[in-house]
């Protein structure tokens, strides 16, 4: 068998809502859905944690230089302005979420609707089948009866 190139496949397969949301967005967009990612993770809590626990220790152990001693005001100023920034991109980014969750919803519904409306045409041509069989059955009673 011939195998097929990912690029041959992408070309025949439709192009989602999710490939026409992702084309669209702008940099900040991305941007703003990659600090979300990174931020919501195991591994960027893991990261700080090791960074404020170091930070701490040097500044508790210090022998000569403590550049920021005990209660740690510049650590804490550092976590205010992270803060600041973060939480407006991390809402920049659920407002996006919401808005794809929107669109799959609404994608959604239209898929069922017409999955409806095709189950309810073949329901119809199955009773139109039924009434037919029906019909020649009774016909066929008749003739018999008759004859």
């Amino acid at each position: 068998m011939e195998t097929v190139k990912n690029t041959e496949i992408n070309a025949v397969e439709p192009e989602t809502w999710h490939v026409r949301h992702k084309k669209t967005s702008t940099f900040g967009q991305r941007l703003a859905d990659s600090v979300a990612t990174g931020m919501g993770s195991w591994r960027f809590i893991i990261i700080q944690t090791a960074i404020v626990a170091f930070w701490m220790l040097l500044n508790v152990v210090a022998f000569f230089k403590h550049w920021d001693p005990y209660p740690f005001i510049l650590l804490n100023l550092l976590f205010s302005t992270q803060a600041a920034y973060a939480a407006p991109i991390i809402m920049m980014a659920q407002n996006r979420q919401g808005e794809r969750d929107r669109i799959q919803a609404y994608n959604d519904y239209s898929t069922n609707l017409e999955a409806k409306l095709e189950i309810e045409s073949l329901q119809k041509q199955l009773s139109d089948i039924e009434e037919q069989k029906l019909d020649k059955i009774i016909a066929m009673l008749q003739e018999m009866k008759k004859g």
